[in-house]
């Protein structure tokens, strides 16, 4: 983990998976690779919770760069195939963050 340059901004996507999950994890993966390769792309965190909803964090320098990555062709065919196929529901919040601590031993 490293210090955030502030101000900056996060994208919260939080799915609850469908029972097909063929092709998933591929997909999953592929689209952690392009993104990373964004300009404007800090960093990406992703969990799951006990109840099964999956939560990733992006986090952008600018709304340019977000726009820039929505607009994605790549990116857009995978949330066609996620509506479709792999979630049953989701959520997206674009958040300025303003301040940012780190703390290490």
């Amino acid at each position: 983990m490293a210090q955030l340059e502030t101000p900056c901004y996060v994208v919260i996507f939080s799915a609850k998976k469908s029972a097909d999950q063929q092709g998933y994890a591929k997909m999953a993966e592929r689209m952690q690779t392009l993104c990373s390769a964004q300009p404007g792309f800090i960093k990406m965190l992703h969990s799951t919770r006990d109840d099964g909803v999956s939560i990733t964090s992006c986090y952008w320098q600018d709304l340019a760069s977000i726009s820039n990555w929505k607009a994605n062709t790549e990116h857009q065919a995978a949330q066609k195939q996620g509506v479709a196929q792999w979630y049953d529901e989701y959520e997206i919040e674009i958040a300025r963050i303003e301040r940012a601590y780190h703390w290490k031993r």
